[in-house]
């Protein structure tokens, strides 16, 4: 029904930069909030960042809070998290995300999202 594809992962040096995309396809809604998970090895699957697909608000991970942005192009059907300021903590496979609820405040946990791209691998050196 509705199927994601990031890209834009790499190596990249502390302090530097990356903006990762995630292109939708299918059917979607508006209200839709899509997220950016991140998954480090031996680690859990965390949040990282959300938006509702028509822009009405936003929430943020505490550790890239002021570091990251999620944004959307919706003539592009495409998410983007452009990630700023990169720490070698930040190495993860980043993972994009929609939750199919149209109501109800954004969900920071993985259970409640219903599609999921395949993710992208990001490595911060030191």
């Amino acid at each position: 029904q509705v199927q994601l594809v990031e890209s834009g992962g790499g190596l990249v040096q502390a302090g530097g930069s990356l903006r990762l995309s995630c292109a939708a396809s299918g059917r979607t809604f508006s209200s839709y909030v899509m997220g950016w998970f991140r998954q480090a090895p031996g680690k859990e699957r965390e949040f990282v960042a959300a938006k509702r697909w028509n822009g009405g608000s936003t929430k943020y991970a505490d550790s890239v809070k002021g570091r990251f942005t999620i944004s959307r192009d919706s003539a592009k059907n495409t998410v983007y998290l452009q990630m700023n300021s990169l720490k070698p903590e930040d190495t993860a496979v980043y993972y994009c995300a929609a939750d199919s609820k149209l109501f109800g405040l954004i969900a920071t946990t993985a259970v409640a999202y219903d599609y999921w791209g395949q993710g992208t691998q990001v490595t911060v050196s030191s």
